[in-house]
C-alpha cells in the first residue's frame, strides 16, 4: 500500500497539479491571446465589434477548455488508479450511441451553436432577435443563447431553435422614422424644418460622435387618414438608433410648436342632419285639372 502511494499517489498529485495549473493559465492568458488574434486578423472592423467578438470567443474557449482539462485529468487519474480504461471507453461508446438517439435535439443545439460562433452571427452585448425573443446577448454556449430583454427578463434560447438571427447592433444601425403632419401644412416648409433640425442634431457635440450619416427627409411616405407621413433616414453607430430617433422626435415637437406646424391626430366629423325649417320645400307645379281660375270657353 505504501509502495502504491509512493508511486501512483505522487503521479495522481502530479496530474492534479498539471490540471490546476492548466486551468489557471487558460483563465489568465486565454482571453488576452484570443483578443490579440482577433484584433490582428480583422483590422478593418471597428474596435468595439472586435472586442465583442473577442469576449464571446474567450468565454466559449475558456469554458470548453476547462471541460477538456477536467475530462483528461479524470481519465488520467482513473488510469493511474488501475481502472481498465478500454472497457470504460467501450462502455461510454455504447452508452453514447444509445443516448444520441434520444438526444437529437441536444446534438442539433450543439451544431447550431458551432455555426453561431464560427460565423460570428452575434456576440455578447449585441441586441438580437432570435426564436421570437429580442434582447441583449448575455451568454453564448454550444447549447444555448441567453438574452435579457427591456423588462429585465432573462430568456434561455436553445441554439437549435434559432432559424433566423436578427442582429440590431452589427457594425452600424439606421434611423428609419416617419413623422406625420397635417394636410394643411406646406410640405416644402415642413421638409426644410425637418432637415434643419436633423442637421442641428448632427452638429451637437453630444450626438455628433454617434452619427455616421446625417438623418434627412427621404420622401413623402404615405397619405394617411389624418395626416401626411414624411420618412426620415440616416445612419448611426450600432446601438444608438433608438436614442437618436427619440431625440429627433423631441426636437421636432419643439420646433413644430415654434413654427406652427400641426402634428395631426385622428379627426371624426359627425353629421346630425339638417333641421326641418332649413330644408327647402320643392315647388309644386299646379295641376290644371284642379285650377279654380276661370278658363276661357
Amino acid at each position: 500500500m505504501v509502495d502504491w502511494l509512493l508511486i501512483h499517489g505522487i503521479r495522481i498529485l502530479f496530474i492534479i497539479a498539471i490540471a490546476v495549473a492548466s486551468y489557471f493559465l487558460l483563465r489568465r492568458f486565454g482571453p488576452s491571446l484570443i483578443k490579440k488574434t482577433v484584433m490582428r486578423g480583422k483590422k478593418r472592423q471597428r474596435k468595439k465589434e472586435l472586442e465583442k467578438r473577442a469576449d464571446t470567443l474567450s468565454s466559449f474557449v475558456v469554458k470548453t477548455g476547462i471541460i477538456i482539462i477536467a475530462i483528461f485529468a479524470i481519465f488520467a487519474i482513473l488510469s493511474e488508479a488501475g481502472v481498465n480504461m478500454t472497457a470504460i471507453l467501450a462502455g461510454l461508446g455504447i452508452a453514447g450511441l444509445a443516448i444520441s438517439f434520444g438526444a437529437q435535439s441536444l446534438i442539433k443545439d450543439v451544431i447550431s451553436g458551432i455555426f453561431v460562433l464560427t460565423e460570428d452571427q452575434y456576440a455578447i452585448g449585441d441586441w438580437v432577435g432570435v426564436a421570437g425573443v429580442s434582447g441583449t446577448v448575455q451568454e453564448i454556449s454550444l447549447r444555448r443563447t441567453i438574452l435579457r430583454d427591456f423588462d429585465g427578463t432573462l430568456h434561455s434560447v436553445p441554439n437549435g431553435e434559432i432559424k433566423i438571427a436578427s442582429n440590431f447592433t452589427k457594425a452600424y444601425a439606421r434611423v428609419n422614422l416617419n413623422v406625420s403632419v397635417a394636410y394643411g401644412e406646406n410640405l416644402d416648409h415642413v421638409i426644410e424644418v425637418i432637415n434643419r433640425v436633423c442637421q442641428e442634431l448632427a452638429e451637437d457635440e453630444k450626438w455628433k460622435p454617434h452619427i455616421i450619416s446625417i438623418p434627412k427627409v427621404l420622401r413623402v411616405d404615405n397619405l394617411g387618414d389624418s395626416g401626411i407621413d414624411v420618412k426620415i433616414l440616416g445612419d448611426t453607430k450600432a446601438g444608438y438608433q433608438w436614442a437618436t430617433m427619440g431625440e429627433i422626435r423631441l426636437r421636432l415637437k419643439r420646433t413644430f410648436d415654434e413654427e406652427g406646424i400641426e402634428i395631426p391626430w385622428p379627426h371624426t366629423k359627425v353629421y346630425f342632419g339638417n333641421s326641418l325649417n332649413m330644408i327647402k320645400q320643392p315647388q309644386l307645379i299646379p295641376d290644371e285639372s284642379t285650377d279654380t281660375k276661370d278658363k276661357p270657353s
